[in-house]
């Protein structure tokens, strides 16, 4: 039996890693502009040294962060976006969008809408 699928393997492999855990805030975060670790942590809750070190080495592997050292005294480092990374701005905003509308999407801190699929209902 034959399947027709629009399975696409790009995106699938897109999806999951913008959708591993952490990755998506880092990237959202840097949207603004370049970050030092510090700056990314602290904008970041929860998330641990160990782990925040972990993503940007992954986002600098895929080639959607660049860290750049600074030869200063204490010496400087940033992270900010490549051109790869920039590009996700607009998937980004409309996540965003999509957050807004639909609150209680996989459960809602704030208390939202887990329980409705209408966006306009109390």
């Amino acid at each position: 039996m034959q399947h027709n699928s629009h399975f696409c393997p790009y995106f699938h492999r897109a999806v999951e890693f913008i959708g591993k855990r952490w990755s998506g805030s880092i990237v959202r975060e840097m949207l603004s502009g370049p970050r030092r670790f510090t700056e990314l942590r602290g904008a970041i809750p929860d998330i641990s040294d160990r782990m925040l070190c972990a993503r940007l080495k992954g986002l600098e592997q895929e080639g959607i962060v660049e860290r750049r050292v600074y030869a200063e005294t204490p010496v400087r480092v940033e992270y900010q976006l490549t051109d790869k990374g920039r590009a996700l701005e607009k998937v980004f905003a409309a996540i965003g969008e999509w957050a807004d509308t639909w609150p209680g999407c996989g459960g809602s801190p704030a208390g939202g809408r887990a329980d409705t699929d209408d966006p306009g209902a109390a």
